[in-house]
Formats: C-alpha cells, structure tokens, sequence
C-alpha cells in the first residue's frame, strides 16, 4: 500500500515500430556530436540556454533532492578570470612552465591524438560557460544542512541530458575538468558545499572548426552492450 501521495505516471504509447524509430532517430543525431574546441563568437539565445538547464533538471537524482546547481556565465571579464584560472592548472597538468608534468606519461599519450594543450581560448570566445556544480547537502530546500544522496550519479546524468539538449538545439558543447576546480567555486559565487564538476562551454563552432580524427572511433554496440 502506498503511503504517500501520488499522481498517474503518464506516457504516450507507442507500437513498437513507432519506439525503435524514435531510438534510432535520437541515435543518428547525437552520433553527430562532437566535443568543439573552436567557437565563434556569435551569440546564442539564452532561451536556447534556459530550456537546456530545465531539461537537465528533470534528471532522476536521488530521494528527488536535485542536487544540482547550474552557474551561467556571460560576462567576458568573468570568462577572461576562468581562463586564466584554468589555464594555470593546466600549465601545471601538462608541464608547459618546464616543471615535471602531474599528468602521468600514459595520460600525456593518451591525450596525444587529440592535441589538447594547456590554451584554452575557448574558454573567452565561447557566448556561455555553465559551471556544473554537485551540492553534497542541502536537499529540495537547499539549506545547506540536508543530506543528499547519489550526489556523482545524479548530477553526471543531468550533465548528459543537458548536453543532448543543447546538441538537439544546434550547439557547439565541450566538458572542460581543470584538476583542481576549487577556483570556480570562488569565480561563481557558489558555497562550500558544492563541488565543481565540470565546464560546459556552449556556442556555435567557428568558421574553420574541426575535430581530431581519433574521435570518430567508437566502440561497437557488440563491445559496449552485453544480452544476458
């Protein structure tokens, strides 16, 4: 017996031909993602933004508490001092200022065929940066004293659903993780007991945008996926 209050679930029916073609055609779209390192400067709507953010925030979560908090920023001098935050820790990360790497050689192989470096420009040009914070207390209320839970979980799915969202609306997206992250927490505004998770760069790709070949592998359904 239920012991709480309830409302019908709701779902449009389909035939099972209707379902496979929805699932395929969702599939060959977002095989057309690609993580962008090269954004114009054009804007985008912040409607376009907005809608993206309130999908991301229909994610399942634990005990339905929305751990979540999604910091939006526009402002160029903000985006300048997150650049230059962020481009500190990498410099570190890669070794660039002559010091010894934190970033293991294989790490440093692996990132190889993708060309990624300690500049990141994008991180100024691109219209919108949403910095991804994990709220590790507060609940539905956000008082900073609840517990919440499944927090990881939780907040990495409405990551994936807000970047589909923004993919589906025609924009560019690339997670950028400086390791640290504790600077944004600062640069946003945001309290202790958030985490940072990741950047979000959003915007249109530039004229002369292009992606590393290397990305265009990927695993087959028979490697990711097994029928038990």
């Amino acid at each position: 017996m239920r012991n709480h209050e309830t409302i019908p679930y709701s779902l449009a029916a389909l035939s099972d031909e209707e379902s496979v073609a929805r699932a395929r055609s969702v599939r060959d779209r977002l095989k057309e993602r690609r993580t962008c390192r090269y954004f114009s400067e054009e804007d985008v709507p912040r409607e376009a933004i907005e809608a993206a953010i309130e999908a991301a925030g229909t994610a399942p979560n634990g005990a339905n508490h929305q751990p979540w908090h999604f910091a939006v920023v526009s402002s160029p001098d903000k985006k300048r001092s997150i650049r230059e935050a962020a481009e500190a820790e990498e410099r570190r990360f890669y070794g660039a200022d002559g010091d010894k790497p934190k970033a293991s050689d294989e790490w440093l192989g692996a990132l190889k065929d993708l060309g990624t470096d300690e500049d990141k420009p994008f991180l100024e040009t691109a219209p919108y940066l949403i910095v991804v914070f994990a709220q590790r207390k507060g609940g539905i209320e956000e008082d900073g004293k609840t517990q919440n839970y499944y927090v990881n979980e939780s907040v990495g799915i409405a990551c994936g659903m807000l970047i589909t969202t923004l993919h589906e609306a025609g924009l560019a997206t690339l997670t950028h993780t400086p390791s640290p992250m504790g600077f944004l927490r600062d640069a946003c505004e945001r309290p202790e007991w958030e985490k940072p998770v990741m950047i979000v760069v959003v915007g249109r790709p530039s004229d002369d945008a292009s992606v590393p070949a290397h990305a265009l592998l990927k695993k087959p359904l028979s490697q990711i996926a097994s029928w038990l």
